[in-house]
């Protein structure tokens, strides 16, 4: 083998050794890189950005569950660097991700505060150490659809009853047709209850209209006193046959602003609901209470009462305290509800006072707004100031104050 070819072969192998080296430093160089970012702590670009951007909860844990990094609404479960992850549900979730190597969620229960929250949470792995865990609060939508679940199976069931009442009904009135006497008792009995279906159909549409999302449409200057007559009118009848006085006091002349029939509805079924539980000779009280920025309706009873247990649930749809009684004076369990959300859709508010054997009284706030001209309060008549006309010489102006009654 001559000169030449010994060179070729040495340059052949040199290739091969340096080529070997190079590969072998590069292989050196990537395997600690990946060992520096595996065992590094360090956030991605941009995670902290995102999370100060979210409106929901979200933390960055470390292998050990430490939160490395945090979105603001995070703080309110109490999750903050530096912490520990809390909940052993939570902690469960992202052990999964882990050794899934993809994302995993999941439902569950997280302390807020001093209650808890049902959440819906995601954990997906970002690095090998650090792992994104968003939390996303479903109490309210929760809550919501429950509420709809158990309308619509409340409405269903009492639908059946009077549905159910007139179908035996008429069955008895055809096997009665030789008995006059028996079909007209059966008659009374069957128009009583087709009264009470209508009147519990009407009070679900009522109460679906004042909860969907549609602004109330027929809004005006409405008079509290014509308001809480027409209320009292309308049980007029009712308070009469139980022998029971309803007796109007405190201010007048204080306007709101809102839909005449909305309103009246929700004052008479106040009304109607002190009357249902008061003794017969007993005194049904309905007082105005105005000032300049408040006006207050409080109908008073002095009935049984509601256990202080029962309170927080008598504006529920369907909720009755006193089943047995409800049903005797045909209680559809709709009427409070209705008052709670007729009132707060015209941006006010309900209260509830009451005492086992000594009564009840429900306050009604609303926003007052100024009477129109001419028109009574307390006595006084309000009247518009007169608008100062221009003459051609100049003159000093005179602002004549409105008359104004007293708002007590």
């Amino acid at each position: 083998m001559d000169s030449t070819q010994l060179a070729i072969v040495a340059l052949a192998v040199g290739a091969v050794i340096g080529g070997g080296l190079a590969a072998l430093v590069l292989l050196a160089l990537r395997t600690r890189d990946r060992a520096r970012v595996e065992a590094s702590l360090e956030l991605p670009d941009g995670t902290r950005a995102v999370l100060q951007g979210m409106d929901e909860a979200a933390v960055v844990v470390d292998a050990s569950l430490q939160v490395v990094a945090a979105s603001a609404p995070a703080e309110l479960f109490d999750m903050h660097e530096g912490s520990s992850l809390p909940g052993e549900e939570l902690r469960a979730v992202v052990r999964a991700a882990r050794r899934a190597a993809r994302p995993e969620s999941a439902t569950l229960r997280l302390r807020r505060g001093v209650e808890q929250r049902l959440v819906t949470a995601r954990a997906s792995v970002i690095t090998p150490r650090l792992t994104l865990i968003v939390i996303r609060d479903i109490t309210e939508h929760e809550r919501v659809e429950q509420m709809r679940r158990d309308f619509v199976s409340n409405t269903s069931h009492e639908l059946k009853t009077p549905v159910g009442a007139i179908t035996l009904l008429a069955e008895a009135i055809d096997s009665a047709a030789d008995d006059p006497d028996q079909v007209r008792r059966f008659a009374a009995r069957l128009s009583a209850e087709a009264s009470r279906l209508g009147q519990l159909t009407s009070r679900i549409m009522n109460l679906s209209r004042l909860q969907s999302a549609d602004d109330l449409t027929e809004l005006r200057d409405v008079s509290v006193d014509e308001v809480v007559a027409a209320a009292i009118e309308s049980q007029s009848i009712a308070a009469d046959a139980a022998g029971i006085a309803i007796v109007r006091g405190g201010a007048r002349g204080a306007y709101v602003r809102g839909d005449v029939q909305v309103l009246t509805e929700a004052i008479g079924n106040l009304v109607a609901n002190a009357v249902a539980y008061s003794p017969p000779g007993a005194q049904v009280g309905v007082g105005v209470k105005a000032d300049d920025r408040v006006v207050e309706i409080a109908v008073t009873d002095r009935g049984i009462g509601i256990p202080e247990g029962d309170q927080e649930r008598v504006f529920e749809r369907f909720y009755r305290a006193d089943q047995a009684r409800s049903r005797r004076t045909g209680g559809t369990g709709l009427g409070l509800s209705i008052v709670k959300h007729a009132v707060q859709r015209h941006g006010g508010e309900v209260e509830l006072w009451s005492r086992p054997g000594r009564g009840s009284t429900f306050t009604v706030r609303l926003s007052v707004v100024e009477p129109p001209e001419n028109t009574l309060v307390n006595g006084s008549r309000r009247t518009k100031p007169k608008k100062q006309k221009n003459k051609s010489k100049p003159r000093a102006a005179r602002d004549v104050a409105p008359t104004k009654g007293d708002p007590s």
